[in-house]
Formats: structure tokens, sequence, C-alpha cells
């Protein structure tokens, strides 16, 4: 699932499980429907075109990047599968009368671009024996070469921590990786989750003495597509206004509370605008599991919601091309 419909669908899920009275559609439908929307940003803040990419699909691996795949995963023993377009896993190994759905180890998906492999059993480690920043960082970015990225297009990251289990009193550290998100143009591909999940890029995380616990490869190859007017701030506002923007929950429990108050609010001021790109077109949501062709630019935008005796920051993502705008507003008048 894209990186955009996928925040999409968790909204509708994480809001339409906690109420009975109201939906997310019937409470969303009422944030920034009395409340002024003031850009206090420049205009021009934005290029004026964007390119919509089409992703080359699909992506076959090399034979070099398969073996190294295998054995970054010390999975040698199981067998080196044949460079192909059909998608390829290498399963836990389980008793044969297993009850329930068997994990897959390394999976190797052509039809999205994605390599992917992580351990499925996970115990508390401590931080002392994971290497540090520094060398975290270097060896993902080694790695990264033997499973066919150049470390160049590596130019910035983010670290995450694994917790792997909710009690807080108890040490739950298990692990830290390093995501390398892809850019196109200088501008990111986004994920709603720190280790990069359904974003184009590079991630690999390390556990105790240094040893990988997972890694995910997601790089199709792309070509120009459409070279697209970026939308005006007042379009942009207009789209607010019509209830096409998503907005960003924190992911904790308060999250439709705090949708219900941002209805209430009387203002909200545009501070920042950055784009990112995202597979997929904005807000439509993927059928039958197929991976998306596209990889389309799109906004986050950051406010502060004016309830008159209170503000809260919040983030939202909108469109961000003209095109985007328009079809948006004519699938409202439908």
């Amino acid at each position: 699932m894209n990186s955009i419909t996928l925040v999409a669908v968790m909204l509708v899920m994480a809001f339409c499980a906690r109420t009975k009275a109201q939906t997310w559609q019937e409470l969303s439908s009422h944030v920034f429907t009395n409340a002024a929307i003031v850009w206090e940003i420049p205009s021009n803040r934005l290029p004026e075109k964007l390119w919509v990419y089409r992703r080359i699909l699909p992506h076959v691996f090399p034979p070099a990047v398969i073996s190294n795949a295998v054995v970054l995963a010390a999975l040698q023993s199981r067998g080196f599968p044949q460079p192909s377009t059909n998608d390829f896993y290498i399963l836990e190994e389980v008793p044969p009368d297993w009850p329930s759905t068997i994990v897959p180890l390394l999976a190797i998906q052509p039809r999205d671009a994605n390599l992917s492999f992580g351990i499925v059993h996970f115990s508390p480690v401590s931080e002392k024996e994971i290497p540090d920043e520094d060398k975290l960082v270097r060896r993902a970015r080694e790695y990264a070469f033997q499973l066919g990225l150049d470390p160049a297009n590596l130019t910035k990251h983010s670290l995450y921590a694994h917790l792997c289990d909710t009690d807080k009193a108890a040490n739950n550290f298990c692990g830290r990786g390093v995501f390398f998100p892809r850019y196109l143009d200088g501008i990111p591909f986004f994920s709603a989750a720190e280790d990069g999940e359904s974003a184009e890029g590079f991630s690999m995380e390390f556990g105790e003495h240094g040893k990988i616990q997972a890694f995910s490869v997601r790089w199709s190859k792309m070509e120009h597509f459409e070279n697209e007017r970026t939308a005006s701030q007042g379009e942009i506002t207009l789209c607010l206004k019509a209830h096409k923007a998503i907005v960003m929950p924190n992911f904790k429990d308060d999250d439709f509370p705090r949708l219900r108050k941002l209805a209430t609010a009387t203002k909200f001021t545009i501070t920042k605008i950055t784009p990112y790109y995202g597979e997929g077109v904005f807000g439509d949501m993927p059928t039958n599991d197929v991976p998306c062709g596209f990889a389309t630019p799109f906004a986050e935008l950051e406010a502060v919601a004016d309830f008159g005796i209170s503000n809260a920051p919040v983030k939202l993502l909108s469109p961000i091309l003209s095109s985007e705008v328009r079809r948006l507003l004519t699938e409202r008048v439908k």
C-alpha cells in the first residue's frame, strides 16, 4: 500500500473504531468549515512545476543483489533464488502442523521493486551492545551498496529505535535502525513510520553486537511522466475547505478527541509547507493489492489551530498539484 493512502486507511480505521455516534468522515467534514485559513509563508516558496514520475515495474533484482541479500540475512542454507519477475519468499521454518500464518523472513517482490528481510522473534537487548550512530550509518551505507544502491544517493537519514513490547517498566529495547528516504528532484518520499515503511528508500536495523535484524530496499526505476503546475495557496485553501486534506494523527489514544476539538477551531494559520513524493494518486485507495505505477508529489502543511483561548499545532497532508486540486474538487460535486 502506498504511503499516502496508508495514512488515510489508518485514520479511517483508528477513528471509526473509537466512536459509535460519528464516523471519521462525518466528524472530519466539520474541520475547516467555520475556520479562517491564513498563510504565513511566501506564496513563491514552492517551484512553479513538479514532475509526476512513472515507476517502471516489475523490477528484476540482479543475481548479485539477491545473493548478497540472502547472505546478509544469514539464510544461505535455504538456497539462492534466481532473478525473476515473480515474487519469492523464504518463510520461517515451523512444524508441519503449525496453526497460524507462516511469516516470511526474506521477501523479493519485483512487482513493487521491494526486497526485505526481518527476523521474527525479538528479545530485549542492551543498548550498549548496539553500534553507535556513526558506525550504524556507515555500516548501513556499506550494505546498501551490496544491495544494489549507490551510497551517493543516500544523502539524508533518520534513526529509529525498535521497542519490542509495550511494558514500559521492562527493558523493551530490541534494536536500532536507520532509514534513508529516496529523493526525486531534491524532494524525499514520505513515510508515516520512523523506519520508512511503505516509502521508497532503504532501511536497516541492527541488534546486539551489530547483528542485522532487518533491512528493506524499495527503489524502483523511474521516468518522467508529466510536468505539472504547482497549486497556488488559494487552490490548496479550497481543498482544505472542501475537506480534501488528511489530518495527521499522533497515533495515540486521544486522536479522536483531538480531531473533534480541531473541528471547533476558528482559525488555522499555515506556517510551513513541505513537498514530498508518494506512490499513487492523492485520496485514491489501492485496489486488489496492485502496486502503484506512479510517484506523485503532495504537501505536508504545518499549522496552528486557534480555538480563541488556546491553540495547538497540527499537521495535514494535501494535494500540491493544480491538476490534483481540480480533480478532487470535481469529485466533490459529483
